[in-house]
């Protein structure tokens, strides 16, 4: 059941906090088992720049964060806390924008007296995007899920590992990511940080255009050449539709292409598609056959962190639309 920061009528059961403080978004949620609140705010992005600096992002987390909070329906039956810990599980990987999110949660939960788990960023995506997509059995099989967003490009294999998810990159660019693509490509049009969704309308308005499939090898794939190719574009005036047009058409080649390479190689599981860039119009008509995440639920934020906690917690659910049952020895 999809529910937002707006809605908040909403009767939780025993449920969970989350929270994810990501270099593009402030997020904070409920879970109770099946239904869900999300509240989040965009970070302020200078005019004309590309992101933001981590201790920015860090400062505006900080700020931030009472505020978006302060939105979600809150009672007295909270479970347990979670947070984004880390962009990835692998060894190593570290933003300190992550830093707000679980100072607050370990904060939150030590006051309450409940356990406190850390997820990463990835995991969160994947597990939104399944809930939002009302497939969160997909959880509990092996699937291939793209991590499309504005720093990310990776194909991954999520497997169950207990209630929760493990999420191990298998492929994806060699460079830039979709997200940076569509942004630099965005700011050379003028359009405003993040660029995507204005992107994506422009492609979406034009019926063709040049098209363009970039070097791929085995899982891995190079978007520096589209990089290259829409400014040259771009010099000799093309107009915007037809330089988004072409953007996204070589981003939907290239995921396309690596899915069937990964579906030889791992069979054919189910596909999920999850981050901000998932929630294109163009990506979507081009990869049908994908199962996506609600387009606010693509976008950053801290529902599937709570759901991970509340799945770690009271183990995977029997069936979809009912509560969890603990599982043996949870």
């Amino acid at each position: 059941m999809l529910k937002d920061q707006t809605d908040t009528d909403i009767a939780l059961n025993e449920y969970t906090i989350g929270l994810d403080t990501s270099n593009y978004t402030t997020s904070c949620a409920v879970f109770d088992g099946r239904t869900g609140v999300n509240s989040g705010r965009p970070l302020d992005v200078p005019e004309n720049a590309l992101g933001l600096r981590q201790s920015d992002a860090l400062f505006m987390h900080v700020k931030y964060l009472p505020e978006v909070f302060s939105r979600l329906p809150l009672g007295s039956n909270v479970i347990a806390v979670g947070a984004s810990a880390a962009p990835r599980e692998t060894e190593g990987s570290y933003m300190p924008c992550f830093l707000a999110g679980v100072s607050h949660g370990e904060v939150i939960a030590r006051s309450l007296g409940k356990p406190f788990r850390r997820f990463s960023h990835q995991q969160g995506h994947a597990a939104a995007a399944a809930w939002s997509a009302g497939r969160q059995d997909l959880l509990d099989a092996p699937m291939l899920c793209w991590h499309l967003s504005g720093g990310t490009t990776e194909l991954l294999l999520v497997k169950p590992s207990g209630a929760t998810v493990t999420c191990e990159a298998i492929g994806g660019t060699s460079d830039i990511s979709c997200g940076q693509l569509a942004d630099r490509t965005g700011n050379l049009l003028g359009l405003k940080f993040p660029s995507g969704a204005a992107l994506d309308e422009l492609a979406s308005s034009v019926s063709g255009g040049v098209e363009y499939s970039p070097k791929t090898e085995n899982l891995t794939f190079s978007l520096s050449g589209a990089e290259h190719k829409v400014k040259a574009m771009l010099e000799r005036g093309a107009a915007p539709g037809e330089a988004a047009y072409f953007v996204f058409s070589a981003m939907a080649s290239a995921i396309k292409k690596v899915t069937e390479l990964a579906r030889r190689q791992y069979g054919d599981i189910p596909l999920l598609l999850s981050g901000g860039v998932a929630s294109s119009r163009f990506l979507r008509r081009a990869m049908p056959d994908g199962i996506y995440a609600a387009p606010e639920y693509s976008a950053d934020n801290a529902m599937g962190i709570a759901i991970l906690t509340f799945r770690a917690e009271k183990g995977s659910p029997s069936e979809p639309d009912s509560l969890y049952e603990p599982e043996q020895g949870a």
